[in-house]
């Protein structure tokens, strides 16, 4: 059994994956400032909940987009189930061919989503990964990265339109019933949701053209269960795409 960590800016994903199959998801909040004690402390808590023990994991991988957390969290691994932990990074075996200017500057996490992506629905794709901010790439039909779109994500959106202005309230990520908003709140959150998912709509459709290929799409991330239903194409959301690929390439390099 294999235990997965996600570490992204706002959250980290936590889970368990045996035989191509992921036992368990769960989400925590990004913590700079924890220590390896603390994060091993919550790793324990929740391998009890789900009546994993420590002896049942026999090995762990960690994909990080915040490189203060890196070693924290190998530590953390290291005190809770006494494994050590395999960092995606440079010279880890991915299967994946990175076609962009510098490979050495793509996201841990653009890779991990890349590597699932082909093994689970082929190529050619276009993923969506909707965390603190929204990436969208590209992979052609021979299974190679092309390269990304990165916005900003809906909670930044959103936050920097409530503290850059004198009147707008926060909302909750909420659809309103119609797109033309009758009142304040229901305004912002026309535009916060049907406009990232407009936004998303628009760029596929652009990303396509440029491929020169129809490619399937795949969204992942915490904000995209929220957000697709509401886009025009069809798009499949896997929330446990990245566990997936951090499988897939421990089973690689192991």
């Amino acid at each position: 059994m294999i235990l997965a960590l996600d570490i992204g800016n706002s959250n980290i994903v936590i889970g368990c994956c045996t035989d191509d199959k992921i036992l368990f998801s769960e989400r925590i909040s990004t913590d700079q400032s924890a220590t390896a004690f603390e994060y091993a402390m919550i790793i324990n808590n929740i391998l009890q909940m789900y009546n994993i023990e420590r002896a049942d994991i026999s090995g762990a991988a960690i994909s990080c987009v915040v490189p203060s957390l890196t070693n924290t969290l190998k530590a953390a691994i290291k005190k809770s189930v006494d494994c050590d932990a395999l960092i995606v990074g440079p010279g880890i075996k991915t299967g994946v061919k990175i076609a962009c200017q510098n490979p050495a500057q793509l996201g841990a996490d653009l890779v991990v989503d890349t590597v699932a992506g082909i093994n689970c629905y082929g190529a050619p794709l276009i993923i969506v990964d909707m965390g603190t901010a929204t990436t969208i790439s590209a992979v052609d039909k021979d299974g190679s990265y092309m390269g990304t779109v990165i916005m900003p994500g809906v909670m930044i959106s959103l936050n920097s339109l409530v503290g850059g202005t004198a009147q707008l309230p926060k909302i909750p990520l909420e659809k309103p019933d119609t797109v033309i908003g009758t009142n304040t709140v229901d305004c912002m959150k026309s535009g916060i949701m049907y406009g990232t998912a407009s936004n998303i709509d628009g760029m596929i459709d652009r990303i396509r053209e440029e491929m020169g290929q129809d490619a399937r799409v795949v969204a992942t991330g915490g904000l995209a269960p929220r957000i697709i239903p509401l886009c025009r194409h069809e798009i499949t959301v896997d929330d446990e795409l990245l566990l997936k690929g951090l499988m897939i390439i421990y089973n690689k390099n192991k």
